[in-house]
């Protein structure tokens, strides 16, 4: 019995089901945020899993970044060992879908319920997609990022992965250095790094923060009356 408020070690779990593969390569839909993300945690799980890379994020605007993304998103896969066989899907840049999963939340900050709501939206979307292509495993590359609450992600994972029917691949991708890995990974490889989450609030938060560091800098003179 685990002791109580003992955390799950998610990176631990997936290792395990890793492990008890044997021979077998499951199929996984993984949602993938952004090229970046994705690198090296389908450099992990390539040898093991038969990888549909699922990228659906209508959160991300413009569209130019959309497709700017997307466009590193297949060179990133072209930079993989071709014997992994990772093949890619695109779902829907249909931004009314992201702003009706965030309705009501948009006045909150980065890493809170709003953003709790856009994972859940891409992860149900991708266990959807999963489930109707015959799929073992669904997942997503968000975990990796320093940012995001790999417990919230997880939990959501496995209610839709209940609503759903089909399993949530439990993970924590930004352990054993992950996060770390793709950023070299991208300096190898020359892949676009973006500089805020995809989504209008983000940017918005981002463009707030270059600004605070402008002014504390001196680079910036506040104007009276702001």
């Amino acid at each position: 019995m685990k002791a109580a408020g003992k955390r799950r070690q998610f990176s631990k779990e997936l290792e395990r089901i890793i492990r008890d593969l044997k021979e077998k390569r499951p199929s996984l839909y993984l949602h993938s945020c952004c090229g970046p993300c994705s690198s090296a945690i389908l450099d992990y799980l390539g040898p093991f899993f038969d990888i549909t890379v699922f990228f659906d994020n209508p959160n991300i605007v413009p569209r130019a970044e959309f497709d700017k993304r997307l466009a590193y998103q297949e060179k990133v896969i072209a930079h993989l060992p071709r014997d992994y066989g990772i093949k890619l899907e695109v779902g829907s840049y249909d931004v009314d879908r992201f702003n009706q999963a965030v309705a009501g939340y948009t006045h909150l900050g980065e890493g809170s319920e709003r953003c709790f709501h856009c994972y859940a939206f891409r992860l149900r979307a991708a266990a959807e997609a999963a489930k109707a292509a015959g799929a073992d495993y669904f997942a997503s590359t968000l975990s990796i990022s320093p940012y995001k609450n790999a417990e919230k992600i997880n939990e959501i994972g496995e209610e839709i992965a209940e609503e759903v029917g089909i399993p949530h691949l439990p993970n924590d991708f930004k352990k054993g250095g992950g996060y770390q890995k793709s950023i070299q990974f991208c300096k190898a490889e020359d892949i676009y790094r973006q500089s805020y989450c995809g989504c209008p609030y983000s940017y918005r938060e981002w463009q707030d923060r270059l600004a605070a560091k402008e002014m504390q800098a001196g680079v910036v003179e506040p104007v009276e009356g702001d």
